[in-house]
């Protein structure tokens, strides 16, 4: 078995806490959605992943800690939605559709 580097192990930690991080906050807009949830496409919601993954990078962890992901409503989602797909089609980069996306969040961030 060959043996992984401690760079390799960081990445690939890091990659598993913000794959973690993006499911809970997933897990918490599904649930907040309710039926509405089931209006979004398995696109929209890989579009939605990316995103959040892509914030989630950019983001201080206090911060990130303190958006109140079930109080987004449907015009946040689409609007998030709309900067994923900007940043999957590679027509922004990742960075950016992080900044475009901290307003739609910190709007929302626990009081």
């Amino acid at each position: 078995m060959p043996e992984v580097s401690k760079t390799e192990i960081g990445r690939r930690f890091f990659k598993m806490q913000r794959e973690k991080q993006v499911e809970k906050a997933i897990g918490k807009i599904r649930q907040a959605q309710g039926s509405e949830w089931s209006l979004y496409s398995s696109s929209d919601i890989e579009a939605l992943k990316q995103i959040l993954g892509e914030a989630w990078v950019f983001i201080e962890r206090d911060a990130w800690d303190s958006v109140a992901f079930m109080r987004l409503s449907g015009m946040d989602l689409r609007e998030l939605i709309h900067i994923g797909k900007e940043v999957r089609d590679a027509i922004i980069s990742g960075k950016t559709g992080a900044e475009k996306s901290m307003p739609i969040l910190m709007k929302k961030a626990a009081s």
